[in-house]
């Protein structure tokens, strides 16, 4: 199954990451990281590696590996997402997201959940980082 969406972001809204630790690499392509959420999200953490990043096009590719709902609901997911500046200082989000459900899990009902959580999860890193902007410096 895979969807597409667009999410605007410009100003933070939401507290939904404790913290991001780098696991594994160095930020480049096969580097791994672990996002810990706070209580507002249904899991504690996801780990995700990174698949690529285009500086030049603003684009990341990467693929959620633990946490989250993977080995519950999802075998795995990845994600594709192209960064596209506004005129108001924000920017645009285009999400493309492949998800593979576990059997006996109803597809639509876990496609909204990922599109939603999704968004959550884009806001609250933006949020991340605009309060800490030395982490990825």
């Amino acid at each position: 199954m895979s969807s597409t969406f667009e999410v605007e972001t410009s100003i933070p809204a939401s507290q939904h990451i404790k913290s991001v630790d780098l696991i594994h690499g160095d930020g480049s392509a096969g580097s791994i990281r672990q996002i810990n959420f706070t209580p507002a999200l249904p899991f504690p953490f996801a780990k995700e590696r990174l698949d690529s990043i285009d500086h030049n096009n603003f684009e990341v590719k990467n693929t959620t590996i633990e946490g989250a709902d993977i080995g519950t609901k999802l075998e795995c997911y990845s994600t594709h997402s192209k960064f596209t500046p506004t005129s108001s200082g924000g920017c645009i989000v285009k999400v493309t997201t492949t998800v593979k459900i576990l059997p006996g899990v109803k597809p639509g009902d876990e496609e909204a959940k990922a599109k939603e959580t999704i968004t959550k999860a884009i806001k609250a890193t933006e949020a991340y980082l605009l309060a800490h902007p030395t982490v990825c410096a």
